[in-house]
């Protein structure tokens, strides 16, 4: 089953200009995130310059394809050289995690993408990479909201500070919704779980 996702990754990769549209409304899912991260950000008086706690640091895991695709976009937007230096940085992330893995020690390890402090396809970082960090809310039908904090840094610092109103709820939603018209069209039904390290490779 995961070799016939990887080859259907790979020919997703080769096919990339086809699924513009798709891009398109990602993109538009992205900007509404943005706006209200930025509106929370402002709230909070919150910047994450220099922070020692960096999200990049965080293993995270991705569940969509159409995530996976932009990624890439962005990615091969890069210089040869440089698309050349993170492929090595997402070699060295990858074996160390497994390394961690077997041995049973916790790992933190920088994400290949984020050189000297900065991600280099900043455009194209994922969902999560965009919303992390402040607190949040998650409303499912007839249930009441999940809330859930910060990252350690933010609690430390805004502890005192009141919540600012960010339900998550809609954007996952329509990120849902999006991820199932593509896996739709191209006829992929397997679950899509990988880091960025592993998509890079």
């Amino acid at each position: 089953m995961e070799d016939l996702m990887f080859h259907s990754l790979k020919e997703l990769e080769l096919q990339q200009s086809d699924y513009s549209t798709y891009i398109t409304s990602l993109k538009e899912i992205y900007a509404d995130m943005d706006r209200k991260y930025i509106e929370a950000v402002a709230y909070y008086i919150m910047d994450c310059t220099g922070c020692l706690d960096s999200c990049c640091l965080t293993r995270f895991y991705h569940h969509t394809i159409i995530e996976y695709l932009y990624l890439l976009e962005g990615f091969n937007s890069l210089a040869i050289d440089k698309r050349t230096e993170i492929r090595q940085r997402a070699v060295e992330v990858c074996e160390k995690t497994v390394d961690s893995e077997g041995k049973g020690t916790p790992i933190r390890i920088m994400c290949p993408l984020n050189i000297d402090g900065l991600c280099t396809i900043y455009e194209y970082r994922p969902m999560i990479c965009r919303m992390h960090g402040i607190p949040h809310e998650l409303r499912k039908p007839g249930c009441s909201p999940v809330k859930s904090p910060g990252c350690n840094t933010f609690l430390k610092i805004f502890e005192e500070k009141d919540y600012y109103p960010f339900d998550r709820t809609s954007f996952y939603l329509n990120m849902a919704q999006l991820e199932k018209r593509l896996r739709q069209s191209i006829g992929i039904v397997e679950k899509f779980k990988m880091t960025v390290a592993e998509m890079l490779l």
